[in-house]
């Protein structure tokens, strides 16, 4: 098949590798336009755009719907991957078999822009990736593939998006050969249903008041983007990775316990692994909280 893959994020290079590798022809890649990014803030090319010069594979940057409907006249078909633009569906039809999305969840759970992280937040017990044919609504075309992994408890947003990329391939070079033989997807159930809504900075404060348990998950679903974070002497400090304790502190209050910083919550203390003061770089949380200086006057909050 003659195939286009619109997608921006890194974690479409495992399937883009395996494409180019496949007895597919990859036609072009199309991805978001150069956006500002790094202090200063300067124009860069998006992952796949970068991976697509790297090797040689031809780059479209559309500005809109429309020029996305001419890019796809004459392909078989367009797969998807956290490309980030809602097409309208009479572009849906235009390639001979339309359009397949990879999404990293187990359909429909997790519907919507971050279904990685609410599974994390949520403290779902597994989850996976599923392939899909586009339709007019939010990640709820029929299904072709899906497949699960375990989800453990101290894995974060960076770490799990890796893992399903790279388990994503061959339940997608298994769907284009369902899609050549003819084969129809199953229509998506609706039970099960749920929302993946995109993170916020704000949403990313801990409220120290909630369950332990909570306070992990949540930090380890915002690890890395938009960040789990308190304020700490008037400044924001990011909370990058805790462990649960069997010690009981009040809440939000912060101790040196055995070399270890710890901080109460609604239930056992957390420990903090790994923080990240404002304007600074990432660092062990002992490291910090020497420099600091921190007391058990000290609160987060």
């Amino acid at each position: 098949m003659r195939i286009a893959v619109a997608a921006t994020p890194e974690v479409a290079i495992p399937t883009l590798e395996a494409l180019r590798l496949s007895s597919h022809e990859l036609a072009f890649v199309i991805t978001r336009a150069d956006a500002p990014a790094g202090r200063g803030r300067e124009l860069q090319a998006s992952p796949v755009a970068q991976w697509a010069q790297q090797n040689d594979v031809e780059v479209k940057k559309p500005d809109t719907a429309a020029e996305i409907g001419e890019l796809v006249i004459g392909l078989d078909l367009v797969i998807t991957i956290g490309y980030g633009f809602i097409l309208p569906e009479n572009i849906l039809t235009i390639p001979k078999y339309g359009f397949i999305n990879l999404h990293f969840s187990l359909l429909p759970r997790w519907r919507g822009a971050a279904p990685v992280q609410r599974a994390i937040e949520a403290g779902d017990n597994v989850t996976g990736i599923t392939v899909f044919k586009l339709d007019k609504g939010m990640d709820t075309g029929p299904i072709y593939l899906s497949a699960e992994v375990p989800l453990a408890r101290d894995c974060n947003s960076a770490e799990l998006f890796k893992i399903l990329a790279n388990m994503a391939t061959k339940p997608v070079l298994e769907s284009l050969q369902l899609i050549a033989a003819g084969e129809s997807p199953k229509v998506q159930i609706e039970s099960g249903a749920s929302r993946a809504n995109k993170l916020s900075k704000e949403e990313g404060r801990i409220a120290w008041n909630t369950p332990a348990i909570t306070i992990e998950r949540k930090v380890n679903a915002f690890n890395p983007n938009p960040g789990a974070w308190s304020n700490f002497r008037g400044q924001n400090l990011k909370i990058d990775k805790v462990r649960a304790t069997k010690e009981v502190l009040p809440i939000g209050q912060m101790d040196l316990i055995n070399k270890s910083v710890l901080v109460g919550t609604s239930t056992n203390a957390l420990e903090l692994v790994e923080v990240t003061p404002a304007g600074k770089a990432r660092l062990s949380a002992i490291a910090w909280a020497n420099g600091a200086r921190i007391t058990s006057l000290d609160v987060l909050d």
